[in-house]
């Protein structure tokens, strides 16, 4: 089970998180392993049978209104309770006064106590999205990754078949390389997969004969991106003669990444093919799917329409003798 350090936390920049540390040092070791955020509630009070310890619990306005309202010594029982628990952290919002109580809990059961500025729905926001990006799935493939007019095309194929070669022409025409070789993808909530490049080669490719090549400073920050959900897999295959390739387009192939089942081409290579262009089609034809128009079904049914309408008599009409 994926999992990370409670430090991180704070080291999370890119969050917006602006977490303080105000007790429990010695518990920045613990590990988060889910992204889902607690308020304690009736915790408080002693009542723990929903408590969650492997969650982040976050006291907000509510919370610690509460504990000002009741006495010390109750105030000191439901906090100890709430240490006791061992949660991954505990969290006060609004920049409310931390209760020395919880402090002295973090300490003792080394249990980080964290302050932040934030409103606890804007922090259980900001920390929900942060978490779930970094637990994610994760896996490696080897293959390109490229945005085709917005279309997020990763290219399969076993080495040396001319996916970097056809990517370089990708680039030419206008479009983005996200990574070369080794594609980083991350799975994030419900169904969806974001691909990007390992930060040692991002942004470089390598074409064989001429070595690595930086995409970023040949063509400028607009031939690149850093990441880009993947929506289509086009895997490049060598030309058999022997073997069937779909020719109508109605074949719906699958290609499951973690899980995730994404549309799937199979292009068979053989010298006089113009691969590039054949992707950039499949984006454009992919974005007309995306707007309800299936070009190859709209033409099966008409063929279809033709087969039933023609006279047994008669054959078939003459522009759909050599259709296999």
């Amino acid at each position: 089970m994926p999992s990370i350090r409670v430090d991180s936390l704070l080291e999370a920049r890119d969050a917006g998180l602006a977490l303080e540390l105000v007790g429990g040092r010695a518990g920045l070791t613990r590990r988060i392993t889910g992204p889902r955020i607690q308020k304690p509630g009736l915790a408080l009070t002693g009542y723990t049978s929903y408590l969650h310890p492997e969650r982040m619990q976050v006291l907000g306005l509510t919370e610690i209104s509460y504990l000002r309202s009741i006495t010390p010594d109750a105030r000191g029982r439901g906090l100890e309770t709430l240490c006791s628990l061992e949660p991954s952290a505990i969290v006060v919002t609004r920049g409310l006064e931390v209760p020395p109580e919880l402090v002295i809990g973090g300490d003792l059961h080394s249990v980080p106590v964290f302050s932040t500025p934030l409103m606890s729905s804007v922090f259980i926001n900001r920390v929900t999205k942060w978490l779930e990006d970094r637990l994610a799935p994760t896996t490696s493939i080897h293959g390109v990754l490229i945005d085709v007019l917005g279309i997020g095309i990763l290219l399969l194929g076993k080495s040396g078949i001319g996916k970097s070669e056809a990517a370089l022409d990708l680039v030419l025409r206008g479009h983005r390389l996200v990574a070369d070789d080794i594609v980083e993808i991350r799975k994030r909530p419900p169904d969806m997969i974001y691909g990007s490049g390992s930060d040692i080669i991002k942004h470089h490719m390598e074409i064989r004969g001429l070595g690595i090549i930086n995409i970023k400073d040949l063509f400028g920050i607009s031939a690149v991106r850093d990441a880009k959900k993947i929506e289509l897999v086009v895997e490049l295959v060598e030309w058999n003669e022997e073997e069937e390739y779909d020719r109508l387009g109605v074949e719906e192939l699958r290609h499951s990444i973690l899980d995730v089942a994404v549309p799937m081409l199979r292009v068979p290579i053989r010298p006089g093919r113009n691969i590039s262009s054949i992707i950039e089609v499949a984006a454009r034809n992919l974005l007309l799917k995306f707007q309800g128009k299936h070009s190859a079904k709209e033409f099966q049914e008409r063929l279809n329409r033709a087969l039933i309408e023609a006279k047994p008599d008669e054959g078939l009409p003459p522009h759909i003798d050599e259709v296999e």
